[in-house]
């Protein structure tokens, strides 16, 4: 789909702003999650449900949202892009972990090695599985958004967001948690709860999300005075 209009020089250089910031915001929380994941939680939802997750699951559901406002208002070519380049990061922080794994502890560090391999010891498994689940569920993701965008020709944004998110986050849940239970990291018998819970606990941030994605839609269009379903011709 095209914009209403070309960009001007400044609205390009604004735009593409906009986009490094979303991209960054993609990234880091992606990395986060991928760091963070050894500590798990309970939330008790109202009474009606009490969750069970790691807390890398709170800032993963945000790499989601910012794909659907980026292939809204970006396109498909530009999702793929802060994904791929998400992937990259992964990998470099992953490498920066290993480096620091290597290197000895001070008799007078404050983190012995004990303790840095207890927390970031399984960071190599963790970022291989959240790889392996990323690929495909961001990737699809992308793909269903722009499969709903173009069946209902730019409407129903709430269609598009909560059903592309559903499926990839299913996909993401299982695939993470099948390949940390087969290297050992997970019991077994934690799949079906932390699969159950890790799904249902995005399905509802999905849907708790979906006024902030038209917020954002929202003022992005009236900005650059895009029409329903346009997108904005990044030049660079």
């Amino acid at each position: 789909m095209s914009t209403a209009k070309a960009l001007t020089t400044e609205e390009n250089k604004i735009a593409f702003r906009l986009y490094l910031i979303l991209a960054a915001l993609f990234i880091s929380s992606l990395v986060a999650s991928n760091l963070i994941f050894q500590k798990f939680f309970y939330w008790d939802f109202f009474s009606l449900y009490t969750f069970e997750i790691s807390v890398g699951i709170l800032p993963y559901p945000v790499t989601f949202l910012i794909t659907d406002i980026i292939s809204e208002v970006y396109g498909k070519k530009k999702a793929n892009q802060v994904v791929t380049a998400g992937i990259f990061a992964s990998l470099f922080s992953l490498l920066i972990i290993y480096t620091a794994s290597e290197v000895p502890a001070t008799p007078w560090s404050p983190i012995n090695d004990q303790t840095f391999t207890r927390v970031f010891g399984a960071t190599a498994i963790a970022v291989f599985a959240s790889m392996m689940a990323y690929l495909f569920a961001q990737y699809i993701d992308i793909q269903i958004y722009h499969f709903w965008k173009r069946i209902t020709k730019g409407k129903h944004l709430w269609l598009r967001n909560n059903f592309s998110t559903f499926s990839s986050q299913f996909i993401d849940t299982m695939t993470v948690l099948l390949l940390l239970c087969s290297a050992g990291i997970i019991n077994w018998d934690k799949f079906g709860v932390l699969l159950l819970n890790g799904f249902l606990f995005k399905v509802l941030v999905a849907a708790l999300d979906t006024p902030i994605l038209y917020l954002a839609v929202f003022f992005i269009r009236k900005k650059f005075k895009l029409a329903t379903g346009g997108e904005l011709p990044l030049n660079f």
